[in-house]
């Protein structure tokens, strides 16, 4: 009778590892449970682990795992514990961002493993803890561990593990600037992961995942949408909101790079709603990309309010940087953004650029151009490193701008230039209007009124129809003497000041909280350096600064 219910139990559990490769969740489900009547074994465990993740039901992955876990150790298979140890560390990070229970999670697997000849679960140790690195930064050991994986993943054939430790091996290459290098592999990751023969269906979607990312950071936003149609067609087919999730924050920063913002807005707020439903943790990517969105739309508040809902990140820094600039704060901005770069391990150099350039803007600003002039140089570097004409441009622009504050405009205006037709080229409305705002400073500064005028009419007219009213409204000021310290809002609030009316009455007014409405003040006053807030509403409306007062 335990034979055949023995007999039983496999064929349930080989049902289900079927149904799983099939895409159908709720079937293998099904199947794994009704296994686990007959008998408890790891195998039938370890299949409704994977059931429940498509299925977005944590408690239920955290339990199935934790008994295949122990029930292989009871078996004496250390090795297969140690795997589902390492999957466990997967699982904590993925649905709770616990980095610590992670760490202990992959110190089990070493402490099972250490003794034993190398093998499968050696390969997946591997790949877990060079996942880790990537994510903190440290490429080299990163490369290292994906290398390590997929030998291993070849040598044991195991598909699964050979495509996911390429596809780590060249993230990590292309995260410290070897670019050429890291895309082969890469492609190859993607080319395996395209066969279909992985075992565990994530594992190919993952492999496409890192393509994206590695698309993403270098700004190659052309590739990154073209991979982007892949992994949206594999998430449809098997319902996963995790990878909607993930397909929907991709696509939204191409869509704020190519300028179509409603589509970005679409994209950024339907992945936040999909991670949220499956993978909390993981929500903090496009709540930030929404976040400098709202900033581009001159939405600072907003863009605040969003920031303080995420955990800290290098991403959010450099939103909370640039909304620092755009409040005339530039030594605050430059001051975040050189925390940004040294958390950042020197070598992750894609990781760099963008602070660099945020450095470059705000040094430039406080009046210090030998520091803006280290940060380009810098810039520079890494664009080299990298090739892609898009970070090419922002170089062009970096130095630019260094050029023109040194007062070199001759030498400015064909790095100006440069970058201008780079931005268009690469099809970045946003940074082509910024960088013909600055062309037409330039000019201005040359004396070619006419040249002057014709770029920033551009600049203007090209923010206008993106949305961004207050880069719009600061390009348009720029023609005529030098530009007001206070920002578009803050002029709001002068406006209102000068009718009389209280910050509690202004924050009713502008829909905003009573404490921004008194920060918004509180600028106003140190920036045109006035005593009171009947001071601020006099100078508004003696300078004109409040349009109708």
């Amino acid at each position: 009778m335990a034979g055949s219910a023995d007999d039983v139990a496999l064929d349930r559990t080989r049902a289900g590892w079927a149904e799983l490769s099939d895409g159908r969740w709720d079937a293998a489900r099904a199947s794994f449970e009704a296994a686990l009547r007959e008998e408890e074994t790891p195998e039938a465990l370890e299949g409704l682990s994977w059931a429940a993740w498509w299925l977005d039901d944590a408690e239920a992955v955290f339990a199935a795992r934790e008994q295949a876990y122990r029930t292989y150790r009871e078996r004496g298979d250390a090795a297969e514990a140690a795997r589902m140890a390492t999957w466990l560390a997967a699982d904590h990070l993925d649905f709770h961002g616990a980095w610590p229970v992670a760490a202990g999670w992959l110190r089990r697997a070493h402490r099972l493993l250490d003794p034993l000849a190398p093998g499968p679960a050696h390969g997946w140790l591997a790949f877990h803890e060079g996942f880790v690195a990537h994510l903190g930064g440290e490429t080299r050991s990163a490369s290292r561990l994906g290398a390590e994986a997929a030998d291993l993943g070849r040598r044991f054939g195991v598909p699964d593990l050979e495509m996911l430790g390429l596809a780590l091996e060249g993230a990590s290459l292309v995260a410290r600037a070897e670019v050429p290098e890291g895309m082969a592999l890469l492609d190859e990751a993607t080319a395996a992961a395209l066969e279909r023969t992985a075992t565990i269906p994530i594992s190919s979607a993952w492999a496409c995942c890192f393509l994206v990312s590695a698309c993403t950071s270098t700004l190659d936003y052309e590739r990154a949408f073209a991979w982007c149609d892949r992994i949206a067609e594999f998430a449809e087919r098997y319902g996963s909101r995790y990878m909607l999730g993930f397909c929907r924050a991709e696509y939204g920063a191409v869509h704020l790079w190519r300028g179509r913002w409603d589509d970005a807005e679409r994209m950024l707020a339907g992945a936040i709603d999909a991670f949220a439903r499956s993978r909390p943790a993981m929500t903090g990517g496009p709540t930030v990309g929404l976040a400098e969105l709202r900033r581009r739309q001159g939405r600072p508040d907003e863009a605040r309010e969003l920031l303080d809902g995420t955990h800290a990140s290098s991403a959010a820094a450099l939103c909370r940087a640039r909304l620092a600039l755009d409040d005339g704060q530039p030594r605050r901005a430059a001051e975040l953004a050189d925390q940004i770069l040294r958390g950042l391990p020197a070598e992750s150099a894609v990781g760099r650029a963008p602070a660099l350039g945020l450095l470059v803007a705000a040094w430039t600003a406080c009046g210090e151009p030998t520091k803006a002039a280290d940060a380009a140089a810098s810039l520079r570097e890494v664009a080299a490193l990298v090739g892609t004409a898009p970070l090419a441009a922002w170089a062009d622009l970096a130095d630019g701008t260094v050029l023109a504050a040194r007062g070199e405009h001759e030498a400015a205006l064909p790095r100006l230039e440069d970058a201008a037709a780079r931005f268009r080229a690469a099809g970045a409305p946003y940074e082509t209007a910024l960088a013909r705002a600055e062309l037409a400073s330039t000019f201005a500064a040359l004396g070619r009124r006419e040249s002057a005028e014709s770029e920033r009419g551009a600049a203007v007219r090209a923010l206008e129809a993106l949305g961004a009213k207050a880069d719009a409204e600061r390009v348009a000021q720029s023609s005529g003497g030098p530009p007001s310290p206070v920002t578009p809002r803050e002029r709001d609030v002068l406006g209102l000041l000068a009718e009389g009316l209280t910050n509690r009455e202004i924050a009713a007014r502008l829909g905003v909280s009573e404490h921004t409405v008194h920060r918004h003040v509180t600028n106003i006053l140190r920036k045109l350096g006035l005593p009171s807030r009947a001071a601020a509403a006099a100078h508004a409306v003696r300078e004109g600064l409040v349009p109708g007062a």
